[in-house]
């Protein structure tokens, strides 16, 4: 199993229809993110930054990340997340949410 942490930006102006959107987050959204190997996600908003976590359990994070990119209903749940959010200045080419180092764990 490995951990990642990643951070974005919510817009302020965005964050209540944000947060009502992942209330009610959709049923085929969460499968996708099932058979994608992540388990353990949550995400934290602090004022206009949110930081999200989660647990992948599978052996080729590349290849599941392009699965569920590939999705149609997670591609339609972006379409409406994506105006809503602002990437980090750091954020790679290939990034959206900026994948952040781990600093400390214990179980």
């Amino acid at each position: 199993m490995q951990r990642y942490g990643q951070v974005i930006r919510i817009k302020p102006e965005h964050i209540e229809e944000y947060e009502e959107l992942h209330r009610a987050a959709w049923p085929e959204v969460l499968a996708t993110i099932h058979v994608c190997n992540i388990r353990n996600y949550s995400i934290y908003r602090y004022n206009n930054l949110l930081f999200a976590y989660f647990e992948y359990v599978g052996d080729d994070f590349e290849a599941d990340s392009a699965k569920m990119a590939a999705d149609a209903k997670t591609q339609e749940w972006w379409s409406i997340c994506k105006p809503m959010q602002e990437p980090v200045p750091e954020v790679e080419p290939e990034e959206w949410w900026k994948t952040v180092s781990e600093v400390f764990h214990t179980d």
